[in-house]
């Protein structure tokens, strides 16, 4: 009788991605946070008019969500081609020399520590199953069924940069006059410890350092435009 294998062992498939993408959109809203508020808070001290700070609120989420997207595209794109030309390249040669191909195979679960024999016995089945596959994965170290979508990236960099961006917005926007940047700064940090301790969490690193890492960040983009729009105050610009 057949050894019956718990198919329930298996790691789930695109799980890696799924990873990746959320450590993507905290990244993404990380930086609409500290970016927008370190524009918001520069304007707001050298102007206490609300619909100036809007304005520039706007302006900059509207070009970092953009400029977020656009890049992530083209980046994501590249790598796709890529991946895309070197998967092309592998199935030439599976197609011109597959005895040469499944010795290549067969010396890479050599390398990884198997002896010759079971090394062979594991590259002639998996060459069995799905040759491509098995080629793609060892060599390559590409999934050819787990390719990245250029424009899922584009669009997951925009929301979440926009979402991020918003919080410091209306952070500045929504208390009086008097206390709206020091309440934007108390958001602002508090939303970056949670973004970083997400982020340390998927990455399976640091919390702390993480933390401290944004949090320290943010803090600082926020003093330097607030000394900027100080400054432009007292000059009158």
């Amino acid at each position: 009788m057949a050894e019956r294998i718990d198919d329930s062992y298996l790691p789930q498939r695109g799980l890696a991605s799924k990873l990746n993408w959320l450590r993507a959109g905290v990244l993404g809203a990380n930086d609409g946070i500290v970016s927008t508020a370190g524009l918001v808070v520069g304007v707001a001290a050298a102007s206490s008019d609300t619909d100036t700070i809007l304005t520039a609120g706007i302006a900059g989420i509207s070009a970092g969500a953009i400029s977020m997207a656009v890049g992530e595209y083209v980046s994501v794109s590249t790598q796709r081609d890529t991946e895309k030309a070197l998967l092309a390249q592998e199935r030439r040669e599976l197609a011109d020399d597959p005895r040469d191909e499944l010795n290549e195979l067969i010396a890479i679960y050599h390398a990884k520590g198997l002896s010759a024999k079971t090394a062979r016995q594991v590259a002639e089945e998996l060459t069995a199953y799905d040759a491509f596959t098995a080629h793609a994965e060892a060599e390559l170290g590409i999934d050819p069924k787990e390719l990245t979508n250029p424009w899922h990236a584009a669009f997951s960099s925009a929301i979440s940069f926009t979402l991020g961006a918003l919080l410091p917005l209306l952070a500045i926007l929504l208390p009086p006059t008097a206390v709206r940047i020091p309440v934007t700064m108390v958001a602002v940090l508090l939303a970056l410890a949670l973004t970083g301790s997400i982020s340390a969490r998927v990455g399976g690193s640091s919390r702390a350092r993480a933390v401290a890492r944004v949090v320290l960040g943010g803090a600082l983009a926020m003093a330097v435009t607030y000394v900027i729009g100080q400054a432009a105050d007292v000059a009158g610009i």
